[in-house]
C-alpha cells in the first residue's frame, strides 16, 4: 500500500491546516540534522507538508517529479531548447535575490532563513547562521550566488546544459565551501558547474563534468560536433579536498586531496595527493615549483594512465610513462645528480611514494639525452 503524506505526518486524513501544521513542526523538531535527526526523513516529512498545504494527498511519483521539474526528452528540440531557457532564467533571477537577501543579513550580522525557487522550479533553503556561515539545503542548479563567508551545503550543484548564461557559478569571497558528509550523503557537483573559493577551503564529494556529441549544425552526415561542460573548482589560497574527480573536469589549489583522476582532467597544485590506484588518460597533472605529488595507495603506479601527463610550472610535459618504467625505490638514485640535496627516503611514505618537482625537473632534463636501445646495447656492443 502507498504511503499518503498524512501518514507521513502521522495524521489522519481531513486533518485541519492547523493539525497538518503543527504536526508538521512536531516531527521535524525530531528529525532534523541539527537535532541530530536524518537527512532524508527531515526531507520527506518537509515534502508531504509541502504537498498537503496544496492538497496533494500522496508524494509526488517519479515520473510525476520528472514532468514537473525537466521538460519532456520526447519533444522537439526547439521546445526543449526554449522551455529550459524559461527555467533558467528564472532560477537566476531566483539566485540573484537570494544573494542580496543573504548579503543584508551580513550587513546587519542578522540571522534568517527563507525558501528560494518554487515547485516547479525546485525549492532551496537558505539559512544565514549566528557564525555568519550560509547554509544552503537543496540542489543548486542554476544561476550564480557570491557570498562574503562561509557556505555549508547540503545537495548536489549542477549547471543548465542548454545555455552558458545561466550556468551555476558559487563564489567565497572568504571562508570555507564545505559539503555536510559528503561521502555518506553522495553529494556531487557535475555538469559544468563552477566553485570558486577566493580565501578557504573547499571539502567536497564526487566531481564530474560532462561531454557529449551532437549533429553538425549544417547538417553533414556522419560528422559531429563535441560539446564540453567542464566543472571548475578553484581554491588558489586553500585545499580542495574531493572523492573521485571524473569525466571533464579541472581543479585548481595550493593543495589537492583526491581519490582517483579519470577521463579528461587537469589539476593545478603546489601539494597533491592521490589515494586512489587510477588516473587515467586525457589527465594532465600540473604541478607547482617546489611542489610534490604523494601517490598513497601501494603499487598504484601500475594503475596509472600511460598518456597520463605531468606539467611542471615551467612548461615541461613528462609522460607517466616515463615514471612507470622506472624503479619507484630507486628513483632517487636515478634522478637527482647530487643526492646530498635530499634526504634519502624522500620518495617514500608509508606504502606509497612521493615524486618532488625538483626530481622530476630532473628525469625531464635526463630524458632528453638519447639512449641505446635495442639487442645490440643489451650484449654492450655499439651500432657502427
Amino acid at each position: 500500500m502507498v504511503e499518503s503524506n498524512y501518514d507521513i505526518l502521522g495524521i489522519i486524513e481531513g486533518s485541519t491546516e492547523n493539525e497538518i501544521r503543527d504536526a508538521f513542526r512536531r516531527m521535524a523538531l525530531q528529525f532534523h540534522s541539527d537535532r541530530g535527526g536524518e537527512n532524508e526523513q527531515f526531507i520527506k516529512i518537509k515534502q508531504a507538508y509541502e504537498d498537503l498545504k496544496i492538497g496533494r494527498k500522496y508524494p509526488q511519483t517519479d515520473l510525476e517529479k520528472l514532468q514537473n521539474t525537466r521538460v519532456y526528452s520526447s519533444e522537439p528540440e526547439e521546445d526543449i531548447r526554449r522551455k529550459n531557457q524559461i527555467l533558467g532564467q528564472q532560477l537566476s533571477k531566483e539566485m540573484q535575490t537570494a544573494e542580496e537577501w543573504a548579503a543584508a543579513l551580513n550587513r546587519s550580522n542578522s540571522t534568517a532563513s527563507r525558501l528560494f525557487g518554487s515547485k516547479t522550479l525546485g525549492e532551496i533553503e537558505l539559512e544565514r547562521k549566528a557564525n555568519g556561515a550560509l547554509s544552503i539545503k537543496g540542489n543548486f542548479m542554476a544561476g550564480s550566488l557570491t557570498y562574503d563567508g562561509p557556505i555549508i551545503m547540503q545537495g548536489n550543484i549542477t549547471s543548465p546544459s542548454w545555455t552558458e548564461e545561466f550556468r551555476t557559478k558559487i563564489h567565497l569571497t572568504k571562508g570555507d565551501f564545505k559539503f555536510i558528509n559528503p561521502l555518506e550523503n553522495k553529494y556531487r557537483i557535475e555538469n559544468g558547474a563552477q566553485i570558486v573559493v577566493d580565501n578557504g577551503n573547499v571539502v567536497v564529494g564526487n566531481i564530474f563534468g560532462r561531454k557529449y556529441k551532437i549533429n553538425d549544425p549544417d547538417g553533414r552526415v556522419g560528422v559531429y560536433q563535441t560539446k564540453e561542460h567542464r566543472t571548475h573548482i578553484l581554491a588558489p589560497n586553500g585545499k580542495i579536498i574531493a572523492e573521485n574527480v571524473v569525466n571533464t573536469v579541472s581543479l585548481d589549489a595550493d593543495t589537492i586531496i583526491t581519490l582517483n583522476l579519470e577521463d579528461d582532467v587537469n589539476i593545478c597544485g603546489r601539494e597533491i595527493l592521490i589515494y586512489g590506484g587510477k588516473v587515467t588518460y586525457d589527465t594532465i597533472i600540473e604541478l607547482k615549483k617546489d611542489g610534490f605529488i604523494r601517490f598513497f595507495e601501494n603499487f598504484s603506479i601500475q594503475g596509472l594512465s600511460n598518456d597520463a601527463i605531468i606539467k611542471l610550472e615551467n612548461g615541461k610535459r613528462i609522460p607517466l610513462f616515463d615514471i612507470k618504467t622506472k624503479k619507484i625505490r630507486d628513483l632517487s638514485d636515478e634522478l637527482i645528480p647530487n643526492k646530498d640535496d635530499y634526504d634519502k627516503d624522500a620518495t617514500m611514505v608509508g606504502n606509497g611514494f612521493t615524486i618532488t618537482y625538483k626530481m622530476l625537473d630532473n628525469l625531464s632534463m635526463k630524458s632528453s639525452k638519447p639512449k641505446k636501445s635495442g639487442w645490440t646495447s643489451k650484449f654492450g656492443f655499439s651500432k657502427k
